[in-house]
């Protein structure tokens, strides 16, 4: 992945989809996992423009909120997308309805080629976004016929990203896409997000928080499997005190939650 892979301020390729001014709303979820209550009247709404983060100490549930908005945890509470429930909807429905997901440990199937792991993402009937992939990420491009489990973090990163947007999608739910990675590949992972985040709103899991301020318009704090804050977040950066209290970090350069 070179440095300039993500940085071009050309918008992405294709006309953007109007978005309402609140694209999701999620509203008295809860989940339970091994007997754990985890989600506890989860609570918030995910705007139709530009990036939300969803950030709060490890172990308070953000992964699991992911997870529940997809349906790949069971749950209760109501979850809508663009004015239609997604409640009892399979997985499978839910993505289809335009929700694009990065999960947290990027799950490429290291055994197949870049190209491999692009063409499971097809749907039939749906023209592949390939020219939009490759103009973001041309270092995938470059490396179709490589296996992606030879690839760097931060190139297994971009490939989990691409397959996600591989399709049309409207909103994506990214866990954590600068885990595990470089200074350098956190860096250019935050600019192909921003670019990302001009067409298509972004619900990011994240702990570094010099990223969360590069990225993020808003955030939302969980604790204790609640949402306990939510706000502008140049206001929340801000506030040591808050960011102290509820993080347990100062909200300085390079912190992490």
């Amino acid at each position: 992945m070179s440095a300039g892979a993500a940085a071009s301020p050309a918008r992405l390729p294709g006309a953007a989809v109007a978005q309402p001014a609140i694209l999701l709303h999620v509203r008295d979820v809860h989940a339970r996992l091994g007997g754990a209550h985890i989600l506890q009247g989860v609570d918030f709404d995910v705007p139709g423009r530009g990036v939300t983060a969803l950030l709060g100490r490890n172990g308070v549930g953000k992964t699991t909120t992911l997870r529940a908005i997809l349906g790949i945890v069971p749950r209760s509470g109501t979850v809508t997308f663009d004015g239609q429930p997604l409640d009892g909807l399979a997985t499978f429905r839910v993505i289809l309805r335009g929700i694009g997901y990065v999960p947290e440990d990027r799950d490429v199937f290291a055994g197949l080629t870049v190209a491999e792991n692009l063409r499971l993402a097809e749907r039939r009937g749906v023209p592949p976004r390939y020219d939009l992939v490759f103009d973001l990420f041309p270092d995938l491009a470059a490396r179709r016929r490589q296996a992606a489990g030879t690839l760097s973090g931060g190139q297994q990163q971009m490939l989990s990203i691409a397959r996600a947007l591989l399709n049309p999608a409207r909103l994506l739910l990214v866990d954590e896409p600068s885990k595990g990675l470089s200074p350098r590949l956190v860096g250019e992972t935050v600019a192909a997000l921003a670019r990302i985040a001009e067409d298509i709103p972004v619900l990011l899991v994240e702990q570094n928080l010099a990223a969360v301020r590069k990225l993020a318009e808003h955030v939302l704090v969980m604790a204790e499997g609640r949402i306990v804050h939510a706000g502008p977040a140049a206001d929340f950066l801000a506030d040591a005190a808050l960011t102290q209290t509820l993080l347990g970090v100062s909200a300085g350069t390079g912190a992490q939650a």
